[in-house]
C-alpha cells in the first residue's frame, strides 16, 4: 500500500525552476492512520500541530523514512528552510539511494540562490537515479540561473558586449516562458502517480507520489543494423518452376501472440533482479539502450551490479500492463512493485522494447 504526502510547499517555488517536492513510501498499514492525520493536518494548512504529530511519529519510529520527509516538507511551509535542509540532509546520509531528498535540497538551495549546491544535489539525485526526469529539468533551470549571473557579470565587466546581452535576452526568455503565470498545479491524484512539477505562479495543491527504485541506463555500445525493409524473393527453382514461390518466413505478429511475448519478457526481467542473477538481468537491456549522460556501458553495468548485489532480499513485481506495439517497436506502461530492506515503493514506470534478432530487448526505460 502507498500513502500519498504533499509534493509542493508554498514556499519552494521559484522562477526559473521547476519543482517536485514529492515523495511517497510503502507505509505498513500499522502505520497509516498516523501518516494520514498528519496529512490532513497538512492540507489544511494546520502546519504547527502536523509538525508535532510529526516529531511524536519519529519519535517511536526514528528510522521511518516517510515521517522524516513528511517533516521537511512541513518545515519549508513554515519557512524554517535551514531546519529542512538539515532534515533532508540527513536522509541523503541514511537514504543515499533516494534521489527526491537530494531534489528537494537542491529547491531549498536555490531559493537561497545558492545555485552552485542546486546543481550538486540535482547532479547526486541524477546518479542515484539516471531516470528521474524531474531532476534534470530542474538542473536545466539552475544552469540557467548559472548562466544568468555569468551573463550579468560578463556585461558588468563590458557593458558594450552585444553578444552576452543578447544571450542574457535569451535566457530570461527562457525562464520567464517555464514559469509563465498561466501554468496550473496539479490537483490531488486519485492514486499514486509520478512526481509532480508544480509551476511556479500559483499556491501549490497537495498531489499524490510515489517513490521509485534507482532505475538503470546504459550508453549504446554499437548501433543495431537496421532490418531489411523487405524479405528476400526465394530462390526459384529451375527444373521445376511452380507458379508461386512459397513466402518466407516472418516474425509473429498476431497482437496477441506479440503482447504474451513482451510480458514474458517483462516478467523475466523483474524475476532476474529479484533472484539477483546479474548475468540475466543485464541480458535484458539492447546494446543501444539509452542512457542519460552518455555513461560507458562497462561503468553503468558495473553500477547496477553493485546496487543489485546489496546484501538483504530484492522482490520487484509488475501489474497494470498496459501495451503498445508498432512494428518492431513495444512501449510496455505498469506499475513496478519494489520491495527490498531499506525500500518499498509502487510506482509507475514505462519500458521501450525493441526486436533484436527475434528477441525483445529494453531500450528506453522511464518513471510514468
Amino acid at each position: 500500500m502507498s500513502s500519498s504526502l504533499p509534493t509542493q510547499p508554498r514556499n519552494a517555488r521559484l522562477p526559473a525552476l521547476l519543482v517536485a517536492l514529492a515523495l511517497c513510501f510503502a507505509a505498513p498499514l500499522a502505520h497509516a492512520d498516523s501518516l494520514t492525520d498528519i496529512q490532513k493536518l497538512m492540507k489544511a494548512g494546520n502546519y504547527p500541530q502536523a509538525l508535532e504529530k510529526t516529531d511524536a511519529y519519529i519519535a517511536g519510529k526514528p528510522k521511518d523514512a516517510q515521517g522524516r520527509f513528511m517533516k521537511g516538507l512541513i518545515l519549508t511551509e513554515m519557512n524554517r528552510p535551514a531546519d529542512a535542509i538539515a532534515v533532508f540532509t540527513k536522509l541523503t546520509e541514511d537514504y543515499p539511494e533516494l534521489p527526491e531528498p537530494y531534489n528537494n535540497l537542491a529547491v531549498l538551495y536555490a531559493q537561497q540562490k545558492q545555485y552552485d549546491k542546486a546543481r550538486t544535489a540535482l547532479e547526486m539525485a541524477i546518479r542515484t537515479h539516471p531516470a528521474y526526469a524531474i531532476a534534470y529539468e530542474n538542473l536545466g533551470d539552475v544552469y540557467a540561473k548559472l548562466a544568468s549571473q555569468a551573463y550579468d557579470k560578463a556585461l558588468q565587466l563590458d557593458s558594450g558586449n552585444a553578444a552576452a546581452q543578447g544571450k542574457l535576452s535569451l535566457i530570461r526568455d527562457l525562464i520567464s516562458t517555464g514559469t509563465r503565470p498561466g501554468s496550473k498545479p496539479a490537483a490531488v491524484a486519485a492514486k499514486p502517480a509520478e512526481p509532480v512539477k508544480v509551476a511556479a505562479a500559483e499556491p501549490a495543491k497537495p498531489a499524490a507520489a510515489t517513490v521509485t527504485p534507482v532505475v538503470a541506463a546504459a550508453v549504446a555500445a554499437k548501433p543495431i543494423d537496421k532490418p531489411a525493409e523487405k524479405p528476400a524473393e526465394p530462390a526459384k527453382v529451375a527444373e521445376k518452376p511452380v507458379d508461386k514461390p512459397a513466402a518466407p518466413a516472418k516474425p509473429t505478429t498476431d497482437s496477441a501472440s506479440v503482447d504474451a511475448e513482451v510480458v514474458n519478457v517483462l516478467q523475466g526481467w523483474a524475476a532476474a533482479w529479484s533472484r539477483k542473477d546479474v548475468k540475466a538481468y543485464l541480458a535484458h537491456y539492447a546494446p543501444d539502450f539509452q542512457t542519460p549522460n552518455s555513461m560507458p556501458r562497462k561503468a553503468w553495468e558495473t553500477e547496477r551490479q553493485q546496487r543489485i548485489e546489496k546484501p538483504g532480499k530484492i522482490q520487484v513485481s509488475v501489474d497494470d500492463i498496459k501495451i503498445s506495439v508498432a512494428g518492431d517497436k513495444a512501449t510496455v506502461k505498469f506499475r513496478q512493485v519494489y520491495k527490498s530492506a531499506s525500500l518499498n515503493s509502487n510506482a509507475g514506470k514505462t519500458l521501450v522494447l525493441i526486436r533484436v534478432g527475434g528477441k525483445w530487448l529494453i531500450q528506453q526505460e522511464r518513471v510514468g
